[in-house]
């Protein structure tokens, strides 16, 4: 049971830091969601021509030495850096670069995932022990391609000292993380968390791997639309990239040094399904019982919730498992919910895509609307809940689920609510 001073401990956003296909900037973000601009195009990291799935959700301008030296960019991996330059943004948009006295470093967490890591550096220098043997083999290799470096490159480029690493639950990380964040604080081990996940597989190992898996579409002549969840029509999902941080603040400290908060972290659920390392469950139990769990830990009924964003990958089983899930979670209040996925929007990224997504939830409580589902044009009769076609919706949201759904069976679900410094909403 928790302590009366664990209860009282409140967990806010009061940064958001994105390295994403459709924006760098919280507003530019905001903007290219609300208004379902794709970034999906034909991939042009590598030539895509042999692959089966020749598009994806890029970052093409991203540039490394805009937030990193020469040699500390060399020394990470395309996820590590994305992870380091959203850290910067999200403490900035704080107000927290540099920290204030009143925040010990030591009480500062970084809680990064990452759902593959370093792939791309795993691909380099295996190409190089092919072709030159032992001594080719990049002596960071190791450092650069570990899962945990994402945390740990962040913790020691601003000195935190907090707990740091981060989960690694397929594509559930990034909410996973902002889950975790919400405990370390409730619970007093931090007082501040930087939360979130980086991902950076659109390489050739990556597509030809997923592409084996068959969950990618093969839209390769309309990229844009080619990301179509809960639609009859749907053929799998698009992969994207990026890093998106959440800063998760202690709310009295937060107010206390007066800073914008974007919303409060209300509840978090965070569960398996035990039955299968790709297919979610069919009936959609395991990922309702996750979206059960969240609720209870918000406090909250299911008719409170105003707004969820779905995992919503556009793949058969996905999209008719969680439209199960949403039925058997929410009873006669989810024909009553808005619910839509971005994806199609900017790509799955993976296991970002929850970070991604928390940060959607916290902007729409806090600008009362709500994004569209893009692409759904035939929707399927199984799927046949309001996922918000096409358009956004202006909503008045005083709390917003997202949920997502990793390989392995892992759910996770985390609840958002505008922040009412009396009390919950």
């Amino acid at each position: 049971m928790d302590s009366p001073a664990a209860i009282r401990r409140r967990a806010v956003i009061t940064g958001i830091g994105l390295i994403t296909p459709v924006g760098a900037a919280v507003d530019t973000f905001w903007d290219n969601v609300i208004a379902g601009r794709s970034a999906v195009r034909t991939i042009t990291r590598f030539d895509p021509t042999p692959f089966a799935t020749r598009i994806a959700a890029e970052i093409p301008d991203f540039d490394p030495l805009a937030y990193l030296d020469r040699k500390e960019a060399r020394h990470m991996d395309r996820f590590t850096q994305f992870a380091v330059a959203a850290a910067g943004l999200a403490l900035a948009d704080a107000g927290l670069d540099p920290l204030p006295p009143s925040l010990p470093p030591d009480r500062v967490a970084t809680w990064i995932g990452t759902g593959i890591g370093g792939i791309s550096t795993i691909e380099k220098q295996v190409e190089a022990l092919i072709a030159g043997g032992p001594r080719r083999v990049n002596p960071f290799t190791i450092p650069m391609l570990i899962p945990n470096m994402a945390a740990g490159q962040v913790a020691v480029r601003w000195g935190f000292g907090g707990r740091c690493g981060g989960p690694v639950t397929a594509c559930a990380t990034g909410t996973n993380a902002v889950g975790d964040a919400l405990r370390f604080v409730k619970h007093g081990e931090a007082d501040l968390v930087l939360a979130g996940a980086a991902e950076a597989a659109i390489t050739r190992f990556g597509i030809a791997a997923f592409c084996s898996a068959g969950a990618m579409s093969t839209d390769n002549d309309d990229p844009t639309h080619a990301c179509r969840p809960f639609d009859r029509n749907r053929t799998g999902f698009v992969m994207g990239e990026g890093s998106v941080v959440l800063v998760v603040e202690e709310a009295s400290h937060a107010t206390a040094r007066g800073a914008r908060i974007y919303a409060e972290v209300l509840g978090y659920g965070t569960n398996g399904d035990g039955y299968h390392i790709v297919q979610p469950r069919p009936d959609g139990a395991g990922a309702a019982k996750c979206l059960r769990l969240a609720l209870a830990d918000a406090g909250l009924e299911p008719a409170q919730v105003d707004y969820v964003n779905a995992h919503g990958t556009g793949t058969q089983a996905n999209d008719a498992a969680e439209t199960q899930a949403f039925k058997l979670a929410f009873g006669d209040a989810a024909r009553r919910l808005a619910i839509s996925s971005t994806k199609p929007v900017m790509g799955h990224l993976m296991s970002a895509s929850g970070a991604a997504e928390a940060a959607v939830c916290a902007l729409a409580v806090g600008r009362g609307a709500v994004p569209p589902t893009i692409n759904l044009t035939e929707p399927d009769p199984t799927c046949d809940l309001d996922y918000v076609p096409h358009q956004a919706r202006r909503k008045d949201v005083r709390t917003a689920l997202s949920v997502s759904l990793g390989f392995g069976g892992h759910n996770a679900a985390i609840v958002v609510g505008r922040w009412e410094e009396g009390g919950s909403p």
